[in-house]
């Protein structure tokens, strides 16, 4: 049994491993729960040779809600760059399931939408990425948080002054049928 699916963080999210969060598209019928262990060490193939393995899967990177993020792509010597490892964001890859039947012989492949010289071009997988990236994730979490408190805030608050609004010009009819209602009984 063969099927293929997209990683990416928008889109909906399904049971990863042991309660890791992946999200996926299908491609072909998504497998609906998907090993970390497995996709670790499986082999990565660019976009311009599906045959060839040019790398393999060296971590994955999960975000704040443990959506996965992106991978880590150890690369070896691809290109004559030396022995590097480099980030893979989520809407850049696919995951192919050999055998999803069977935990003894599940197998993944990862499929770039990259060729080789795309894949060095991606940012290598260092202490000064992984510090950057930490950092603008979490900025942009919080960011998140605050842009929802704030609009939470704007429109409790547009809300209540409706109703407010609405409220005294109800009372305002009321008054003034009253009044009509006393000045007709004269």
């Amino acid at each position: 049994m063969t099927s293929r699916i997209t990683l990416n963080t928008t889109i909906r999210p399904i049971l990863f491993g042991t309660g890791l969060l992946l999200s996926a598209s299908a491609i072909a019928a998504p497998q609906g729960l998907y090993s970390a262990n497995e996709l670790l060490d499986a082999d990565v193939y660019a976009k311009s040779d599906s045959a060839e393995a040019i790398g393999e899967v060296e971590d994955v990177l999960l975000d704040n809600d443990m959506h996965v993020h992106a991978l880590v792509i150890d690369a070896g010597d691809l290109l004559d760059l030396g022995d590097k490892q480099y980030v893979v964001d989520a809407e850049h890859f696919t995951v192919e399931t050999r055998n999803g039947d069977s935990l003894e012989n599940i197998e993944y492949s990862v499929h770039l939408d990259l060729d080789a010289q795309a894949l060095g071009e991606q940012p290598e997988y260092t202490d000064t990425w992984w510090n950057q990236a930490k950092d603008n994730l979490q900025q942009a979490w919080s960011d998140t948080k605050e842009g929802a408190a704030s609009a939470w805030e704007t429109t409790r608050s547009a809300t209540s002054d409706a109703l407010d609004k609405a409220g005294e010009a109800l009372k305002s009819v009321g008054e003034k049928t009253q009044q009509a209602a006393a000045d007709a009984a004269q």
